[in-house]
């Protein structure tokens, strides 16, 4: 029979006495940011190259790298994970309590001497400013719960790799700053997920909108700060992500602001011509984009006789319903932003009279789409087309 702590332990034949340590699959922040930055690593190991600012693609890696440079104290978390020196330098002041110590050149750590600084006899203990009645909290999300915020953050990754969102410059946060959108802050993706904001009123400001926000970021926290904060935060050093060409319709009906049997507005629709008239038929891209009040193939059963159809049979290529919408402005901001690229033919009917049909445009039909949804979230006034690369760019 054992007699000692130590003969029971080594006697454990069947190993009943060990004990496994629990592993916790919760990341933390530190372990996030190590994570955030090894996607700059690999990206570095692929291409032999640090991301570039002049590819949409490679933009947020290209901020965080350099919100990364610039934070001495994320670099010195993350320097010893930067195999390829993408920091450059990082210098540690302090290596010991004697360096701290000795280079107390003002003596505040000493214990003795005068101490009057502190004693405070012209400054009235009461004092008249406000405190803050809250103050925003930043939290980390449990891996469970950040689960499905992770995946949306990895789709809109790809979709601004290929090319479906991209990074516009963010103005006036009234109008810009809106529930279920992403934006880039300070090199990290972040979602508005609830937005209180409201009209209040301040004495000196008068009327101005503020409230606060549930905005979840890409590295797993969550904040509930205030609308004009994330404003300013994103105009400081951020950019507006627009959103993806999946679900058109979808964001018309949501973006008008009523039901939808309210008033339903009409379609927006895209054709493309059947005629085999060799002046229509060898223009590679010639799409019509066009609004009509009724339901699109009702509108375009006798196109063989109409100048807007180019007197031939159409193909439908989408439409969407929508609701709420201006006709008039809508077709005024489609042949301004295409204005370069509009069709400019003359036809004749059988009484040889001219026609001069005007909402014909060559141009991708992604691109097509692109600029679509762009009118929808209110971004296409950032936006010009470029006939050359046959793309949307910012403007400069």
């Amino acid at each position: 029979m054992p007699k000692s702590l130590d003969e029971i332990f080594e006697n454990d034949d069947f190993g009943l006495l060990d004990s496994e340590k629990n592993q916790s699959t919760l990341k933390s922040d530190e372990d996030r940011l190590i994570d955030s930055f090894e996607e700059i690593n690999e990206f570095f190991e692929k291409y032999q190259r640090e991301p570039s600012k002049n590819s949409m693609s490679e933009y947020t890696l290209f901020s965080r790298l350099n919100e990364f440079k610039s934070n001495e104290e994320r670099k010195g978390v993350l320097k010893p994970f930067d195999r390829y020196n993408l920091l450059g330098e990082y210098k540690t002041k302090y290596t010991s309590i004697d360096d701290v110590l000795n280079d107390d050149v003002l003596s505040i750590l000493d214990s003795e001497g005068d101490t009057s600084i502190f004693d405070f006899k012209y400054v009235s203990e009461n004092t008249t400013r406000e405190k803050a009645d809250y103050i925003a909290q930043r939290k980390s999300l449990s891996e469970k719960d950040f689960q499905k915020y992770e995946l949306m953050f990895k789709k809109v990754h790809k979709e601004l790799k290929e090319g479906k969102r991209k990074f516009a410059e963010f103005k006036n946060a009234e109008k810009n700053l809106k529930e279920g959108n992403f934006y880039l802050v300070d090199g990290m993706l972040c979602y508005l997920e609830v937005s209180k904001a409201e009209e209040v009123v301040k004495e000196k400001d008068g009327v101005r909108i503020d409230g606060r926000t549930i905005t979840i970021f890409e590295n797993g926290t969550i904040s509930n700060m205030l609308f004009r904060s994330l404003g300013k935060a994103i105009l400081k050093n951020g950019k507006l992500v627009t959103n993806s060409d999946e679900g058109i319709e979808k964001e018309l009906i949501k973006n008008s602001g009523v039901v939808m049997e309210e008033r339903e507005s009409g379609w927006i629709y895209i054709l493309k011509s059947k005629s085999k008239n060799p002046l229509i038929s060898n223009i590679n891209n010639l799409y019509k984009i066009g609004f009509s009040t009724k339901p699109v193939n009702e509108r375009i059963k006798n196109a063989q006789k109409e100048a807007t159809y180019l007197f031939d049979e159409v193909e439908l290529i989408a439409s969407y319903k929508c609701f709420n919408m201006t006709t008039h402005n809508f077709e005024k901001l489609i042949h301004r932003f295409f204005a370069e690229v509009c069709l400019d033919i003359d036809l004749y009917n059988p009484e040889n009279e001219r026609y001069t049909p005007r909402e014909w445009f060559i141009a991708p039909l992604n691109v097509i789409d692109e600029a679509l949804n762009l009118i929808i979230n209110g971004n296409i006034v950032n936006y010009v087309y470029d006939k050359k690369s046959q793309s949307i760019i910012l403007k400069k």
